[in-house]
């Protein structure tokens, strides 16, 4: 009895510049899908006695990077929901685990379906996730995923870019964000 919220859509744009559609789509569906999925189904998950949550944030949800405010903040919100929901069911005494999982560069079609402000290229946003951040491919990361959901995990990072940004983020804390918008700068294609 297990319900994977999957939920990703992405928007690439600085939040000056970005519409409140903009960012409303991405919280809508990275956010709320991932609430209705679970709201909709924990009480069927208590009910089975033995049920486990698992949804999907990023590791966008484990640092802010330039350009993706709306996708930061949702992917932010679901770490957020899950990590209290995995304390709410312990201190219940709920039959009900709950895991958050936070995936480095995937090679899906998020970066191809996503949406962009006005003056970025879409498809050359893309073509640079693809080239450059999607390391893992979706079998490994379903591999990765299903193993620690067997372990129980309340963290699961997929793929080693995950792994080494939390690394990062665990010694430099907020630092940070002094230094990653020199690298965001550079892996950018130029606007047109």
């Amino acid at each position: 009895n297990q319900i994977y919220n999957n939920a990703g859509i992405a928007f690439t744009g600085d939040i000056e510049v970005a519409q409140y559609k903009d960012i409303e789509r991405v919280m809508d569906v990275d956010f709320w899908g991932v609430v209705n999925g679970t709201k909709s189904f924990l009480p069927h998950l208590i009910a089975s006695g033995d049920g486990h949550v698992v949804n999907i944030s990023s590791v966008f949800g484990l640092f802010a990077v330039p350009g993706q405010g709306a996708y930061n903040a949702a992917k932010f919100a679901v770490r957020g929901f899950t990590e209290a929901l995995r304390q709410e069911m312990k201190l219940a005494g709920h039959p009900v685990k709950v895991t958050c999982v936070h995936p480095g560069g995937i090679k899906t079609a998020i970066a191809r379906n996503a949406t962009a402000a006005d003056g970025l290229d879409p498809e050359a946003l893309a073509q640079m996730f693809d080239s450059k951040l999607a390391n893992t491919t979706p079998e490994k990361a379903a591999s990765v995923i299903l193993d620690g959901v067997r372990k129980n995990k309340a963290r699961v990072l997929v793929g080693n870019d995950a792994k080494v940004f939390e690394i990062v983020i665990r010694a430099v804390g907020a630092g940070y964000q002094s230094f990653l918008p020199r690298i965001m700068s550079r892996l950018a294609p130029p606007a047109h």
